[in-house]
C-alpha cells in the first residue's frame, strides 16, 4: 500500500470508522472532522452532516464518506466508473486515495456548517428520482 508521507487526519481510527458504521446503518450523522485535506470546502472542525447515499447517483465533486484500502475518508469523488460500480476518492489538494466499490461508499455530505451542498440531497439512499 502507500508508503510514508503525510498522514491525513482521517487515519485516526475511531471517529470516522464509528461515523461510517452509523451511516451504513441508515443514520444521518452530524460531526466535526479535523484536518486540512479538504480546505476550503471543509475546514477543520466545521460541522458536517452526512446521510446514507445511493452510490449509483454519485458525480465528480460530491463529498462522500467512503472506505478506501481500509481507511475511512470524508473526501471528494474525483471519477466515476458506473460499469464497474466504483468511484475514485481524492482529497481537495490533488491527492488520490484510490478507487473503491459502491458497497464501501457509506454517505454523502449534505451540509457544511449549515450550508447545503448543491445536488447532494437527491442522492441520499431512499431519495426519489433525481
Amino acid at each position: 500500500m502507500g508508503g510514508p508521507g503525510p498522514v491525513c487526519h482521517h487515519r485516526r481510527m475511531g471517529v470516522l470508522d464509528a461515523v461510517a458504521a452509523r451511516v451504513a446503518g441508515g443514520a444521518t450523522v452530524e460531526f466535526r472532522p479535523g484536518g486540512s485535506s479538504m480546505v476550503p470546502l471543509i475546514r477543520s472542525r466545521q460541522s458536517v452532516v452526512v446521510a446514507p447515499v445511493d452510490p449509483s447517483k454519485l458525480e465528480v465533486g460530491d463529498i462522500v464518506l467512503a472506505r478506501v484500502s481500509g481507511t475511512v475518508y470524508l473526501h471528494l469523488v474525483s471519477a466515476v466508473d458506473p460499469a464497474r460500480r466504483r468511484v475514485r476518492i481524492s482529497n481537495n489538494r490533488g491527492r488520490v486515495n484510490g478507487w473503491t466499490g459502491h458497497d464501501r461508499v457509506f454517505g454523502i455530505c449534505l451540509t457544511v456548517d449549515g450550508s447545503p451542498r448543491a445536488g447532494a440531497a437527491h442522492k441520499t439512499a431512499g431519495a426519489g428520482p433525481g
